[in-house]
């Protein structure tokens, strides 16, 4: 029987690249593994937003038409007491729902708009002009230009209403 104390002999060198080289398979096996997992995860994930989004157009479409129809009955509602409690004639009952009803309207497409706006990216598209890179690059200052972006871009955006401005093939810019 072997002393406690007594050290283990060092695997040759063989044996040593042996059991790298089991290790480096066991390594790459478990990186493979791992991969085949996140794919399978990511390929679940897609398919499982891609079924979530198409339900969720189809209840907003449901909350759309519903949402519509309740506004018509309580216009209706409306109309009818104005008509028969406040004695309006029909046609001033209706066109005051008309005109709030338009008004509404309006106010949303106002603020859609506004918020439609933002996504021009105005100030990432200026940044990449004064880079080189972009069809506004032609019309910016460059990198070391004392020229504010900003002010680059409202001289491009007032030339913009007085003439076309084309991009070097002849494709017109869109101004910041």
């Amino acid at each position: 029987m072997a002393d406690a104390n007594e050290e283990r002999p060092s695997p040759d060198l063989e044996e040593a690249i042996r059991q790298v080289g089991s290790a480096g398979r066991a390594t790459f096996q478990a990186a493979s593994d791992t991969g085949k997992a996140l794919r399978s995860l990511v390929a679940a994930d897609f398919s499982l937003a891609r079924s979530a989004f198409g339900r969720a157009l189809a209840f907003t479409g449901v909350a759309i038409v519903f949402g519509a129809s309740a506004w018509l009955l309580v216009m209706t509602a409306l109309i009818v007491f104005l008509n028969l409690q406040m004695g309006w004639p029909w046609w001033a009952a209706l066109l005051s729902c008309a005109v709030f009803s338009a008004l509404v309207a309006g106010i949303g497409v106002w603020q859609g708009m506004r918020y439609f706006e933002h996504t021009r990216m105005k100030a990432t598209r200026r940044q990449l002009a004064r880079l080189g890179i972009g069809e506004l690059a032609h019309y910016s200052p460059r990198a070391g230009s004392s020229e504010s972006s900003r002010d680059a871009a409202e001289r491009i955006e007032e030339r913009a209403g007085h003439d076309e401005m084309k991009d070097r093939r002849g494709i017109d810019v869109t101004p910041p």
